[in-house]
């Protein structure tokens, strides 16, 4: 007795759009106290590792000391008028803020080559960094390429 196997019909990915026909949202992300300087300065201050003896550091202390401090900046990056997040979708970036989610800029997807991750000091303890969208355009054949690189 032979077995004939019936080759499956391909099947869509659940969750995947084609960009030529809506655009639908991947992820959306809210920024960490990492974006202000009081919440990096405290970023700063919690890394400190002395003694380095399992969870009892310096920083650890410290963190916990800074509480009143920094709850007003984790309610500030998340304020009704003025809270930011970040949307993305399949055709583009999106800054979006206030409680009704008004978009304030956007960046299409095709607009840069690649996404540079940038950690200033005190972004580090909280898994953060800042993404820096780079675009490289290249001009072929110009005349006088020195000159015009120095200009």
């Amino acid at each position: 007795m032979s077995t004939a196997t019936v080759p499956m019909p391909a099947q869509p990915i659940a969750g995947v759009f084609p960009a030529e026909l809506s655009e639908v949202t991947v992820m959306t992300v809210w920024p960490s106290v990492a974006k202000y300087a009081l919440g990096r300065a405290l970023g700063r201050a919690y890394s400190i590792r002395w003694p380095d003896t399992y969870i009892f550091r310096l920083g650890n202390l410290l963190a916990l000391l800074a509480i009143p401090l920094a709850l007003p900046l984790f309610f500030l990056r998340i304020a009704p008028g003025i809270g930011t997040r970040y949307r993305l979708t399949n055709r583009r970036i999106i800054v979006e803020r206030g409680l009704s989610s008004k978009e304030d800029k956007a960046v299409d997807l095709d607009r840069f080559d690649k996404i540079e991750i940038e950690v200033q000091p005190g972004q580090a303890w909280y898994d953060a960094g800042d993404l820096v969208f780079k675009t490289q355009i290249a001009h072929s054949g110009v005349k006088r390429a020195r000159q015009a690189q120095r200009a």
